[in-house]
Order: structure tokens, then sequence, then C-alpha cells
């Protein structure tokens, strides 16, 4: 195990594919691919006293997950999403109100945890409505480590007074180019892509921004530096939770100490890997991730 104690906390639930279930929720698959990567992780959720809970609680003890942080909501369901795969690898998702994971309480042991933990991964999804909101933020503030926001926008959740506190407080920022235009208009905010990162720093003091561009790879922006990735070409099964994978392998490297540009090579090939297996959290091991570098790799570009 690496030293890193990193705590995941957000949405836990079942994606409904074309081809059947799957267990997903971004901190939820970012916490199973770094527990894969050997970090000591913890994650905390919330599932409905449902079979569907009782399966996903299966599902991550089986996968060596811890799940003492794991709540159980007597009266709301466990979450589902459907999950429809378009044309260019394109994902829409269906997303129910009103489920487990929008209760999740701010425990005694989850305010240990935080103060405990050296990262804290969080998303915005989870933050929809005020109860989990608040959790999230409650545990934000009482840590002393990396706070790292997954920004996830997913409409009609994706507005301006959910996202921008849980901005306003992180150290680490992860999303996509279309997310990155989106939080720009709030601004009255356009323009190249490069330009909208650094104001995006700026605007929120989060030194360390990172963008996801789907099959054009990645960027990173670190004080002033940019480093880019034109990604990996990999046949794809499906691209749900390339991003999540994409983060904890990132993260990964980042916390190894790596520098920047192989922390993000890495991470492009973490995301590509997963895309060639179907569901969010395959198995794989890291051989793999590295023979995709070693096979399909390129030069740095900057």
């Amino acid at each position: 195990m690496m030293k890193n104690r990193i705590l995941c906390i957000g949405e836990i639930l079942w994606d409904l594919l074309p081809a059947g279930a799957k267990a997903g929720g971004a901190p939820m698959n970012v916490a199973l691919h770094l527990l894969k990567l050997g970090f000591e992780v913890r994650f905390a959720g919330k599932v409905g006293k449902d079979e569907l809970g009782d399966s996903l609680r299966n599902f991550l003890q089986s996968n060596g997950l811890d799940i003492t942080l794991l709540q159980v909501d007597d009266k709301l369901p466990t979450s589902t999403v459907v999950v429809h795969l378009g044309p260019d690898n394109q994902v829409d998702f269906e997303i129910v109100d009103n489920v487990a994971w929008d209760r999740i309480e701010f425990t005694d042991d989850l305010l240990g945890t935080s103060r405990k933990s050296d990262v804290i991964i969080y998303g915005t999804l989870a933050a929809r409505h005020e109860f989990s909101r608040n959790t999230i933020l409650g545990a934000l503030k009482n840590t002393s480590g990396i706070k790292l926001i997954d920004v996830n926008l997913r409409a009609p959740y994706n507005k301006k007074e959910i996202v921008e506190p849980l901005l306003e407080i992180a150290d680490i920022a992860k999303l996509n180019d279309d997310e990155l235009r989106h939080i720009g208009k709030w601004y009255d905010k356009s323009g190249e892509e490069k330009e909208l990162t650094k104001w995006l720093s700026d605007k929120f003091k989060c030194d360390l921004i990172c963008i996801t561009r789907g099959a054009r790879g990645a960027l990173i922006y670190n004080k002033g530096e940019f480093h880019e990735h034109p990604g990996f070409k990999v046949k794809v099964e499906d691209t749900v939770g390339s991003g999540d994978a994409f983060l904890a392998g990132f993260l990964a490297n980042h916390l190894a100490g790596k520098d920047l540009y192989s922390s993000l090579e890495f991470a492009c090939a973490t995301g590509a890997l997963v895309a060639t297996k179907a569901g969010a959290t395959p198995d794989y091991k890291i051989d793999e991730i590295n023979e995709i570098i070693k096979t399909l790799g390129i030069k740095q570009t900057v």
C-alpha cells in the first residue's frame, strides 16, 4: 500500500448499460481504481436498505474496498442511472433524483477520517442537494490534505450555485473540455481552451488543473505551465468510467512524485485501457497500462 490515505466521497449506484447493470458512481469508481493502483482508500457514500444496496455492498467487499463509511438509508432507494451509448462513443445518462446518496450524513467516523486523510476526492453530482453538499463541505473543511474536485456536470444539476463553492475550496480540479466552457459561460468568459484553463486556475486559486479531451487526450496546467498528451488510439468498448480511471492514474503518479507529463501519460493510458473494457471498473493489471504506454506511446509535447 502507498502511504497516502485517500478518502473518496459521493455517489454510488448501478449504471444500467445496454449490456447489463454495472456498479458505478464517479467517486466510487475512482476509489476502486486507486485501490488497484496500491493506495489505502476509504469510500463514503450511501445506499438504500434494499436488494440493490446489498448488491453494491457485496460488490465493494468483493473488490477489497473498506465499506465502514458506506451508510444505509431506511427510506430512500439505492441509485440507478440509465446509460445510453451513442455514436462516436458519446454517453448520455438518465439520473434518478432523491436517492440514498442525496442524504450522506456527516458522522463522527467521517469527520475523523477526513481529519486523517492526505487526499479527499469529491465531485459535483453528489452535491446537487444541500444535505449531501453540506456533508462534503464539512469533510473538506476538516482536512489539511489535498482537496481534489472531479467536476461532473449533469443537467439539470450543472448550476453555478452548486459547483462554485466546491471549486473555491479545491487544490486540484479535473474536468472535461465541455465542462470548462460551461463554467466559463457562468462568468461571461470564452476563448481558446488554454486561455480558459488559466482563467479557471486564477479565478479559483487552484494551481493544478486537468482537462480531459475525450479522443483528443488531455492537458495539465500548473502554475503557468501546460503539458499535453494526445491520448492513445484503442478499440473502444465503452467510455463509461474512463475519466475516473484517468483521474486515479494521474493522482497515483502525482503522489508518487512523478513529473507532470509522466503522470499525464499514465493517466491517459489508464483511461484508454478502461475504455477497451465494459463498465467503469473492469478487471485489469498495472502491466496492461504500462504496455499501452510502451507500444502506443509518443514523445512529449508541450
